[in-house]
Order: C-alpha cells, then sequence, then structure tokens
C-alpha cells in the first residue's frame, strides 16, 4: 500500500493550484493532502521549517512538489533526512538552479522571487537523501524563461531541462507539457503515479536519464 502524498505547488500560487493533479492522483487511489506557503513573502526560510514540523508530526509520506515546491521538499529532507518520506516527484523544479530567475534579477525584478530569489538562483547540491527523487519536466517551450530568452527549446518555457537534472535522481522524464501544464497533465500524472509506487517511471516515457 502506498503512503499518503502531499502536494507542494510553486512560486505565486496556492494550494488550489495543484487541485487538478490531485484530483487525478485520488481517481488512482492515492490519499492526497496539499501543504499551502507564502512562496514570495515567506520563502523557505519560512516554509522548510512549517513543513518540517507537519512532517514530523505525520506518518510515512510521499511527496510531489511543482516547481519551487519541489526545491521546498528536498531542502527540507536536506535538513531532517530522517523523516518518513519514502518518495518524492518534483515536477519542472529547477534543482540545479533557475535561469529564468537570473534573468529576472538582472532585469530588475528579483522582488518578484522575494524571499524565494536565493534557493531558485543557486539550487541544489547533488541529492544524497534516502528518499528515492524522480524529476518530471516538460518539453514545451511556453513560458516566461522564453519570453526572457532565459531558456530555449530544450525546456518548458521556464526551465531547462539541463536544470532539472541533478545527481542523485533515482529516475527522470521529460513528458510534452509547459511548465505550468506540468499540474494539467495526464501524462504527468501517470508518471508521477508511476513513481510513487514503483519508485521509477513508465518505460514508454520521451526521454530518460538515471
Amino acid at each position: 500500500m502506498t503512503p499518503p502524498v502531499l502536494l507542494l505547488h510553486g512560486i505565486w500560487n496556492a494550494r488550489a493550484w495543484v487541485g487538478p493533479l490531485a484530483w487525478r492522483l485520488r481517481a488512482r487511489g492515492f490519499s492526497v493532502d496539499t501543504f499551502g506557503y507564502a512562496s514570495v513573502f515567506g520563502g523557505p526560510d519560512v516554509a522548510v521549517p512549517q513543513l518540517l514540523k507537519r512532517l514530523q508530526d505525520s506518518g510515512p509520506v510521499a511527496i510531489v512538489g511543482h516547481s519551487l515546491g519541489g526545491l521546498v521538499a528536498l531542502e527540507a529532507l536536506r535538513r531532517q533526512p530522517d523523516l518518513p518520506v519514502s518518495r518524492v516527484v518534483c515536477l519542472g523544479s529547477p534543482l540545479r538552479g533557475s535561469g529564468t530567475a537570473r534573468s529576472l534579477a538582472e532585469h530588475g525584478w528579483s522582488l518578484a522571487l522575494g524571499r524565494s530569489s536565493e534557493l531558485l538562483l543557486d539550487g541544489l547540491p547533488a541529492w544524497e537523501g534516502r528518499a528515492q527523487v524522480g524529476l518530471i519536466a516538460g518539453s514545451v517551450p511556453h513560458g516566461l524563461g522564453s519570453l526572457l530568452g532565459a531558456c530555449g527549446d530544450a525546456s518548458d518555457g521556464t526551465v531547462a531541462l539541463d536544470e532539472t537534472r541533478l545527481p542523485g535522481l533515482a529516475d527522470h522524464c521529460v513528458v510534452a507539457a509547459s511548465h505550468s501544464g506540468l499540474v494539467f497533465s495526464l501524462d504527468a500524472a501517470r508518471q508521477t503515479a508511476a513513481f510513487l509506487r514503483d519508485g521509477c517511471f513508465r518505460p514508454d516515457r520521451a526521454a530518460h536519464a538515471a
């Protein structure tokens, strides 16, 4: 039996943003809850301790984080690696740092990133935690990063594919979706469910990088 799933939204979003993905996972038999946090005004300095408290008060759980949500989840597990989190799925998370965030900062729009700027700019070191981590990237280059010239065609329009390939991932796959579209994508939901159940993505995925 798979553990309950906790969903984390990305920057500039609220808990309702991951509602479509929550619905698809529930339809596949998962128990799903969402974790909301102040992505701009609070940032990881507030969100990570709040998430740690939530995880400390729960039993075994899996996490799915869209964009910044994936970074927040992994940063929490880096700080307390013994928490009962078995698997994490990151959807379009710029684990190696975000070129779009750097472009925003260079154009004088760093305030839009708020207190999440440092984590978005720097990303995370290679993953060495106990939890298995899978990354689902998008390949439809429609988004803010494309408009700013921060990422090319090998991207989801906001996050470049190379920014999602962090050493230590258990699996990596690519689906035909934009960055925002990942939470609405049927293929992303299928791949998320596969990883949560089996620790790997489906063999018919568009691309793979272990």
